[in-house]
C-alpha cells in the first residue's frame, strides 16, 4: 500500500493477520503510535512504515518478531529510546530508523543482530560513543550511518573488524580524538564521511583514505596527511570564501550569481534588518535561499558580525526544526548564506495572507507551535553551552510545502555563559522582546520563552496579540473570551479533542506570558506538555 494517500492511524486489528509476511504501507500519511499488536505477527519478514508521520516510540513488542529481515521506519516523527529488544531479532539484515526523533545511546544490544547488512540511525538526536560492539556486526556490507546526531567520544578501533563494509558515515556528530590507523584494514570501503567532527592527528595513509573526497574531512578540530585537495573552504580570485557542505551536487559562486541575476530584486522573497533574501534556482536544478547582508557603511563593508555569528551556530547544531545551512560566501564586497529554500514562506506572511490562512487549520497551527517548542528546548537544554536566539518572531519561523516549521535567523544568537552574567542590550524584533530586558539587561534563556509566548499566540489569533498581551493573563479559565480570541479565518473546532488543545496551547501561551521570568516555564516542560496534545 507504499506510495498513495493514506491517512489515519494504523489499526491494532492488524496484529490479528497471523500469516501476514509483508507488511509495505510507506509513503503516505499515516499518524499515530505504531500499534504494539504488530509485535504478534511472528512471520512477518519486511516491515516498511517509512515516509509517514508516525509517533511515539518503537514498541518493545517487536522483539517478538523473529522472522523479521527488514526493519524500515526511515522519515517519520518517532520519539524515545531505540529499544534493546531488538537486539532480539537475530534474523535482522536492513534496519533503517534514520530521521526521526530518537534520543539516548545506541544500544550495545543491537550489535547481537549479526546478520545486518545495514544500519541507519542517522539525522536523529542519538548521544552517548559509537559502541565499539558494532565491530562484531562482521556482516555489515551496505552500509553504517550514524551521521546527524549528538554522539560523542572516541572512534573505536574495533571497526576495522567491518572489512566488507562499503559505505561509513559518522559525520556530522561531535566525535573526538584521532582515527585509528586500524581503520586502514577497512578494504571495501567506498565511502567514507567524517565531516563535522571534532576529530584531530594524521588521517591514515592507505587508498581508502587518500582516495576519499576532501569533503570526507572538512570542520574537524585539526587533522593533517596526504589528503586529495585541501580540506579548508576553496580560496577563489579577489580574497573571497566560498564553502558549500551537506548538499548534493557541486555549486560554484558563479551558480548563485547567474542564478540571481547579480541579485537582481525580482528574485528577492523577503527583507529583514540585516540583509535580503533571494530565491534561486541552481543550474543543478536545486532551489535554495540566499540571505545577503546589507552594507552598513558604504558597499565594501557589512555586518561581519552577525554573519559569523549565524555560520559559527549552524555549523554547530542539527535539528530537524531548525533551518538547514548549506553553505556560505564571504567577499569584501558580497556576503551571503545559502540556506535550504522553504515553500511556503514566514510564518508572518502566511497568516497575514487570509486565502492562505484558511487551509492553515488548528491541526497544523498547532504542529507549528510544537516544532517550535521542540526547537527552541533543543538549542536551550540539549546544546553546551544553551544558545538563546533572541529573535523569536514569526518572521523568523518558516514553513514548508507541508507546513512543517523551521526556526531561522540565528544572526543575534547568544552562547549563554554558566558561570557569569549575561549583560545584553534589548535586541530583536519590537513586540515580541522580553520586558525585563528594558531594565535589566540581563539574558536568560526566559526571554526566548516570552517570546514563544508571543508566537503562540499570534498563531492561534491570527494577528499579533499587541497591547492585549498585558491583559491576557487574567484570562484563564474563561473559554468564551477564549473563543473570541481564536482566528476568525477558521470556525471554532467542531472536535472536542481538538477544541480542548487549542485551549490548553493558550494556557501554555499565557504561562510563558508571565511578566517574573522566575515564574516562566522552561521549554523543556513547554515541549513535554505539548507533546501529549
Amino acid at each position: 500500500m507504499s506510495h498513495n494517500r493514506l491517512y489515519g492511524e494504523l489499526s491494532p486489528n492488524w496484529g490479528k493477520c497471523g500469516n501476514l509476511s509483508v507488511l509495505k504501507i510507506s509513503g503516505n500519511n499515516i499518524s499515530g503510535k505504531i500499534p504494539p499488536e504488530i509485535g504478534q505477527l511472528t512471520q512477518l519478514g519486511v516491515l516498511d512504515l517509512s515516509f509517514n508521520k508516525l509517533a511515539g516510540e518503537i514498541p518493545k513488542e517487536f522483539g517478538r518478531l523473529s522472522s523479521l529481515i527488514d526493519l524500515n521506519l526511515t522519515d517519520n516523527q518517532i520519539s524515545g529510546y531505540i529499544p534493546l529488544e531488538i537486539g532480539k531479532l537475530i534474523n535482522l539484515e536492513h534496519l533503517d530508523l534514520s530521521a526521526n526523533r530518537l534520543i539516548g545511546s545506541i544500544p550495545t544490544q543491537l550489535c547481537q543482530c549479526t546478520k545486518l547488512l545495514l544500519l541507519n540511525v542517522s539525522r536523529n538526536s542519538l548521544n552517548g560513543n559509537v559502541p565499539s560492539q558494532i565491530g562484531n556486526l562482521v556482516s555489515l556490507q551496505v552500509e553504517l550511518d550514524l551521521s546527524h546526531n549528538l554522539i560523542s567520544g572516541l572512534i573505536p578501533p574495533q571497526l576495522a573488524k567491518l572489512m566488507m563494509l562499503e559505505i561509513l558515515n559518522l559525520s556530522h556528530n561531535m566525535i573526538t580524538g584521532m582515527i585509528p590507523l586500524s581503520l586502514e584494514e577497512m578494504v571495501s570501503l567506498v565511502s567514507l564521511d567524517l565531516s563535522y567532527n571534532e576529530l584531530e592527528g594524521v588521517v591514515p595513509n592507505n587508498r581508502v583514505f587518500k582516495n576519499a573526497s576532501p569533503q570526507a574531512f572538512r570542520n574537524n578540530k585539526g587533522l593533517c596527511g596526504e589528503l586529495q585537495g585541501n580540506v579548508e573552504p576553496t580560496r577563489r580570485n579577489h580574497g573571497n570564501i566560498f564553502s558549500i557542505w551537506n548538499f548534493d551536487g557541486k555549486i560554484a559562486y558563479e551558480d548563485v550569481i547567474q542564478a540571481t541575476e547579480d541579485f537582481d530584486s525580482k528574485y528577492c522573497i523577503g527583507t529583514g534588518t540585516y540583509g535580503n533574501v533571494y530565491k534561486a534556482t541552481l543550474r543543478t536544478g536545486h532551489v535554495v535561499a540566499l540571505k545577503k547582508f546589507h552594507p552598513v557603511e558604504g558597499d565594501a563593508i557589512v555586518n561581519e558580525e552577525s554573519f559569523g555569528n549565524e555560520i559559527r551556530v549552524l555549523t554547530e547544531i542539527r535539528h530537524r526544526h531548525i533551518v538547514k545551512l548549506y553553505g556560505f560566501c564571504s567577499h569584501p564586497r558580497c556576503m551571503f548564506l545559502v540556506y535550504e529554500y522553504m515553500e511556503k514562506g514566514s510564518l508572518e506572511r502566511f497568516l497575514s495572507n487570509q486565502a492562505e490562512a484558511v487551509e492553515f487549520d488548528w491541526l497544523k497551527r498547532i504542529n507549528v507551535i510544537k516544532s517550535v517548542a521542540n526547537a527552541l528546548s533543543y538549542v536551550h537544554h540539549d546544546c553546551v553551552p544553551p544558545i538563546i536566539h533572541r529573535d523569536i518572531s514569526s518572521k523568523n519561523i518558516l514553513l514548508d510545502l507541508e507546513l512543517e516549521a523551521r526556526l531561522s535567523d540565528f544572526g543575534i544568537a547568544r552562547l549563554l555563559k554558566q558561570d557569569s552574567p549575561n549583560w545584553t542590550s534589548p535586541k530583536g524584533t519590537h513586540g515580541y522582546i522580553a520586558p525585563e530586558l528594558a531594565y535589566t539587561m540581563v539574558l536568560t534563556d526566559k526571554c526566548d520563552v516570552y517570546s514563544f509566548g508571543v508566537v503562540t499566540l499570534e498563531t492561534i489569533m491570527g494577528r499579533h496579540p499587541r497591547e492585549l498581551i498585558s491583559s491576557l493573563t487574567s484570562l484563564v479559565g474563561q473559554k468564551i473570551l477564549l473563543r473570541d480570541m481564536l482566528d476568525s479565518c477558521l470556525s471554532f473546532p467542531s472536535d472536542q479533542k481538538v477544541a480542548k488543545d487549542v485551549i490548553s496551547v493558550m494556557r501554555i501561551a499565557l504561562a510563558c506570558l508571565r511578566s517574573h521570568p522566575q515564574s516562566r516555564p522552561t521549554m523543556h516542560q513547554v515541549s513535554k506538555e505539548l507533546l501529549v496534545l
